[in-house]
């Protein structure tokens, strides 16, 4: 077994023996971590360890990425062993810049088709979308196999379902402690605790003969938590044996980030802090999916005497999702709507809401823009960003602050004091998590390529052995035996499967590479009305502009156009009957080398060719 250097952590005093984070102890919240005990179909506390069987010659677990490894979300994963499936998450990504008018991209699961009814179970790791949130447009077509999650998890799936009116499909099984065991197929699972930024999160052990794989799915430590236990992942360790190895699935986000994530209480501290001391309105914007934080946010306002006003769609169904399931507990007094923030003094009133990643129609830009009904900033209010840059808003998000600093003189965010822990480890952690666990093998899983060879980087630097460490391509075989681990040469078909309004795959390259033009040099529409027999031009061209040239202030270069298309279309004078394909075909080239030509652009040329 490989012997890890030691760390020292400023708290380890507050480490548990047990992985459990224990029960809140504050009203009104729970932490996530909390469940209720209670019975789980298809649950069997005295299933024989899958250790037990005696691996045949041909017996190996396969482990293939659908998505999650090459990006940020689209996070999905295919455990197979003999003819039993399981499936880990089932998420979103959301487009890049260079996917214009993408709502966003869902796994390719062609390698399931044909396979649907080796599926034995789906289990969620967590509520966030890029674990969630393609399960409206996958569980169909892979006819509705069970789905396993936490009671937060399990309510977020529902709601995201009843969205497209598919709820009723939905065959469920709550995991109220993470003490269940479940037998999918001839592959046990078993559940641990998982901190990180939503509730409910939960890590998944899948037991086989030939191994053990322990996926903790989004995770993070929380060594001085607001409530409860600090992190430790220190039982996993167990699940690595002499005949059964364990293969740690790492998530590794936070891989280039030096130090270790900040503990909530910290946060905790400084934004109750600042809600006392503030002397007018509070504005608080973060994610929705933070409902924990929501959570002691009103606890706080209740002990200060305050009154909370919740904005944003997806921040007021979370919190009544949280409070209808019991995770969240406070008087009804407390919530107020937002349209009634006057009717109380300015230094009484909390508005939690979103659009801290600087979206266009989200509730904190529309309060920078003067556009939002109820709220008008003012020089007092304190304005605070508890929530991290997503990366590709720096600009968006440096915008806001601008619009906000013009007119409020307190807006505080993660650059000048600790109003946010992320939800992700930082490097620190991922040592801590490795000499933990002590697996056999690692798989660093969930993030940009770049970001796994550098969650390898940091394995390797505190002794963990580099021939144990594999990283897997969306669409990679993963391949275990008794014996090995080795990635096969051949990969599963995976593409980009693009979901825009309510078309899902219809959006190919060639459509995406047609948007990218048009964003880019943008459309000249040419309509030409010729002679059909003869193929003469009658009349002058029209030509229309969009997203080229402002047509009023560029007349010359319209007309020289014009000229050009005369000069083609009279090239053709006489020729017999028109070929309307080959002329668009002469427009399209001709007119698009004049055009870079004149002004160095390529835009789309889309001839109309009128035949009389």
């Amino acid at each position: 077994m490989t012997t890890y250097m030691p760390i020292t952590y400023n708290k380890p005093s507050k480490f548990r023996t047990s992985g459990r984070l224990g029960q809140a102890s504050r009203p009104g919240y729970r932490r996530s971590g909390q469940r209720r005990p209670g019975p789980l179909p298809l649950l069997n506390r005295s299933l024989p360890p899958a250790t037990s069987q005696a691996p045949g010659l041909g017996d190996r677990l396969r482990i293939i990425p659908l998505g999650g490894q090459e990006e940020v979300g689209r996070n999905m994963t295919v455990f197979e062993y003999g003819r039993d499936i399981v499936i880990l998450d089932m998420g979103l990504q959301f487009p890049e810049e260079d996917m214009p008018g993408v709502d966003y991209i869902i796994p390719d699961t062609r390698y399931l088709r044909g396979r649907e009814q080796q599926i034995r179970g789906v289990i969620l790791s967590h509520g966030h979308l890029d674990h969630i949130g393609a399960l409206p447009h996958l569980m169909p077509k892979l006819g509705w196999p069970p789905v396993y999650a936490s009671r937060m998890t399990l309510a977020l799936v529902r709601r995201r379902l009843e969205e497209s009116h598919l709820q009723h499909h939905l065959k469920a099984y709550e995991i109220k402690s993470v003490s269940e065991q479940l037998a999918l197929g001839s592959l046990r699972i078993n559940f641990f605790d998982v901190t990180h930024s939503i509730m409910d999160a939960m890590g998944v052990i899948i037991q086989t003969p030939v191994a053990n794989v322990i996926h903790p799915g989004d995770w993070r430590y929380d060594l001085n938590p607001v409530t409860g236990k600090p992190t430790d992942f220190s039982s996993l360790a167990r699940w690595n044996t002499k005949t059964v190895p364990s293969i740690l699935m790492m998530e590794s986000l936070g891989s280039t980030k030096e130090g270790q994530q900040l503990s909530e209480i910290e946060v905790f501290r400084n934004v109750k802090q600042l809600i006392e001391k503030a002397p007018g309105r509070v504005i608080v914007a973060t994610f929705s999916s933070m409902v924990e934080r929501v959570g002691w946010m009103i606890s706080v306002a209740e002990q200060l005497g305050k009154k909370v006003a919740l904005d944003g769609y997806s921040m007021k169904v979370n919190v009544e999702i949280a409070r209808k399931i019991g995770y969240l507990k406070f008087k009804p007094t407390t919530l107020i709507d937002v349209k009634r923030i006057h009717d109380y003094p300015n230094n009484k009133v909390i508005v939690v809401c979103t659009g801290a990643q600087g979206e266009d129609r989200a509730v904190l830009m529309r309060i920078a823009n003067g556009e939002h009904r109820s709220i008008k900033l003012q020089k007092s209010d304190t304005v605070i960003f508890s929530s991290s840059v997503i990366p590709g808003n720096e600009r968006t998000i440096q915008r806001l602050k601008d619009t906000l600093y013009r007119q409020c003189d307190n807006v505080i965010h993660k650059e000048i004091m600790d109003v946010h822990g992320g939800g992700h480890a930082l490097i620190e952690d991922i040592k801590l998590l490795i000499r933990q666990v002590r697996p056999k093998y690692l798989l660093p899983v969930y993030a940009n390529y770049y970001l796994l060879k550098e969650a390898a980087k940091i394995a390797t630097s505190i002794g963990f052995p580099p021939t144990n460490i594999f990283i897997l391509d969306n669409g990679s075989v993963g391949e275990i035996t008794a014996q090995t681990f080795r990635i096969l040469s051949a990969k599963v078909p995976i593409e980009y499967v693009f979901v825009d309004g309510l078309g899902v795959g219809d959006v190919s390259h060639v459509v995406l590479r047609d948007r990218q033009v048009l964003a880019a040099d943008g459309m000249v529409v040419v309509v030409a009305t010729v002679d059909s027999r003869q193929g003469k031009l009658i009349g002058s061209p029209d030509i229309i502009s969009r997203g080229f040239v402002y047509m009023k202030d560029n007349k010359r270069l319209i007309e020289e156009t014009r000229n050009r298309i005369k000069q083609v279309l009279k090239g053709e004078d006489g020729a017999g009957p028109v070929d309307e394909t080959y002329l668009k075909d002469k427009l399209r080239n001709e007119l698009g080398q004049f055009l870079f030509q004149k002004i160095e652009r390529r835009p789309m040329i889309l001839p109309v060719i009128i035949q009389v």
